[in-house]
């Protein structure tokens, strides 16, 4: 039975794409700065083994104590999990190379796919009072990425202007729609954002073009385009918004977050 007296928790958005170097984590850790701009509270879930977003973030492999590996692994407390950045209201559960084994670890476990949506669906998230939580999944549809899938409310696929771009978006949709099967039937797709895009290129264009053709209203009208400030901002640990908060980059990542929270007023409404 649903507890009615408990807050109705943030919306858990899965960052996702099998397709590695799509601007996954980039599109993470910018986004949930872009909402944090907004006045909104934000939580990032860094799943990925490679633990990028955690040092995009500026937290450093050796300040990562307890992780999303003990948080799934061990049922860590979240409260010890869970690290401040240095950006108000944006926190971070860290990820390391450790969690490449937890497939393998977790695999004997009833509840396998579902460790993550329990612990995000815990009585001590309200306390945090957060907005959204954006999870990193890694670049792969393993069990992590299973796990992302059951405990969020949508999906958010990054999609690099490139060739051959959409064939994995299919194994994705797949996927998805395997998890509302098996687990979670009131799993969205939040929408496809093309990431990479260059307006000089005829590639790019053609990309988005046959994204709007196939996918329709699932493609953000923003679009996220190739960008050197974006790509040096990782090196400086910190989301591009707060590098070099005029550029290209920072401004295409803020009309993505006005355009993600405006679908959510309209639902709401």
């Amino acid at each position: 039975m649903s507890d009615f007296s408990r807050p109705e928790g943030p919306r858990i958005i899965a960052v996702a794409n099998q397709k590695g170097g799509v601007g996954k984590t980039t599109t993470a850790i910018n986004l949930a700065a872009a909402l944090v701009e907004t006045g909104l509270r934000v939580l990032v879930v860094d799943l990925d083994p490679q633990g990028n977003a955690s040092t995009g973030l500026g937290i450093e492999a050796g300040d990562r104590g307890l992780t999303t590996y003990d948080l799934l692994v061990d049922d860590t407390p979240l409260e010890e999990v869970i690290y401040a950045t240095e950006i108000e209201d944006l926190c971070i559960i860290p990820a390391t190379v450790d969690l490449s084994s937890a497939d393998i670890e977790l695999f004997a476990n009833e509840k396998r796919s579902f460790l993550l949506h329990d612990a995000l669906r815990q009585t001590a998230m309200d306390e945090y009072d957060w907005d959204y939580v954006l999870i990193d999944c890694p670049p792969s549809l393993n069990l992590l990425t299973v796990n992302a899938m059951v405990a969020a409310h949508s999906v958010l696929i990054p999609l690099q202007s490139e060739f051959f771009a959409l064939e994995g978006v299919s194994q994705l949709m797949l996927t998805i729609r395997e998890v509302r099967q098996a687990a979670n039937p009131n799993l969205r797709i939040e929408g496809v954002v093309l990431t990479m895009f260059d307006r000089r290129n005829n590639l790019s264009q053609q990309v988005e073009q046959d994204a709007r053709e196939n996918l329709g209203e699932l493609v953000f009208k923003t679009k996220i385009p190739r960008n050197v400030r974006v790509s040096e901002a990782p090196s400086f640990a910190l989301p591009v918004l707060n590098y070099d908060s005029n550029s290209l980059g920072a401004q295409a990542y803020r009309a993505l977050a006005e355009e993600l929270i405006s679908v959510h007023q309209n639902v709401a409404a």
